[in-house]
């Protein structure tokens, strides 16, 4: 259903399920799946593809040029998972030549006001709360949940499962399964309310804190403390994710447990 105040370029590919409200703008070269609702005063721009079953809500901003001064019209794209909700005033910005795309994945709510980058690769499940804001080329895990006014630097990494409380700067890659807080960013324990809510054993949620313990409580250096992880633990999927993401780490890992 396309209300008659809706503008949508012809060569636009609009799925036959979809609700477009009024004063919609869609311009050319979009993709819209299936069972979709599109809320009034929604832009959605050149190179977005938007999956089934989303919601999108009015004054959103869907596939602008990134606001990157390196950008020179290369034909890039933002693509967005099923079921994935977008709410109020939202803006993502599609790729630049680094990646070609901006990535939001399956599942997600992003919620009013957050902004998300050129480059960004967002996996499933996620939450982001009011106003979170993500400079470019930033990748989250799946399952991440980021509170109320959350900014990332651009480059950071935050692993899957991982919970950012609000306002938090976050300058140094965020491993997965942690809670995060406190000015500068640092640990504070694992995400185990979260966890447990996506099933994860009383057993491994056990070998994740273990596993911390060693990495940010004991007081040894990161090097010392992966090869103390490597040689106490049995290979699992877990710590291998956890060994992986660490020594993968670009920026660095956030600060460890301060006590404060």
């Amino acid at each position: 259903m396309i209300q008659p105040l809706a503008y949508i370029h012809p060569q636009a590919i609009i799925a036959d399920n979809v609700v477009i409200e009024p004063f919609v703008t869609i311009h050319k070269n979009v993709v819209i799946g299936e069972g979709t609702w599109i809320g009034p005063n929604v832009t959605i721009m050149d190179g977005a593809r938007i999956g089934k079953n989303c919601r999108i809500f009015p004054g959103a901003v869907i596939s602008a040029i990134p606001q990157d001064l390196k950008y020179n019209g290369e034909d890039t794209t933002v693509e967005i998972g099923d079921n994935t909700t977008i709410r109020e005033c939202v803006t993502i910005n599609k790729g630049t030549k680094d990646k070609w795309k901006t990535v939001i994945g399956k599942n997600c709510l992003i919620q009013a006001y957050c902004h998300i980058a050129h480059d960004c690769v967002v996996g499933d499940n996620c939450i982001f709360s009011n106003s979170t804001t993500l400079a470019g080329h930033i990748t989250i895990g799946d399952y991440v949940v980021l509170a109320g006014l959350v900014a990332i630097h651009q480059f950071c990494k935050v692993g899957s499962h991982a919970f950012i409380t609000g306002g938090s700067l976050v300058r140094k890659d965020v491993p997965p399964y942690v809670k995060a807080a406190r000015e500068p960013l640092s640990y504070v324990g694992i995400n185990s309310v979260g966890l447990r809510r996506r099933g994860y054993s009383s057993e491994q949620i056990n070998e994740i804190q273990d596993i911390y313990r060693t990495l940010f409580v004991k007081k040894y250096n990161i090097a010392s403390a992966l090869d103390i992880i490597e040689a106490e633990h049995q290979p699992t999927e877990i710590r291998d994710e956890i060994l992986d993401f660490i020594r993968n780490s670009n920026r660095g890992i956030m600060k460890g447990f301060t006590g404060a």
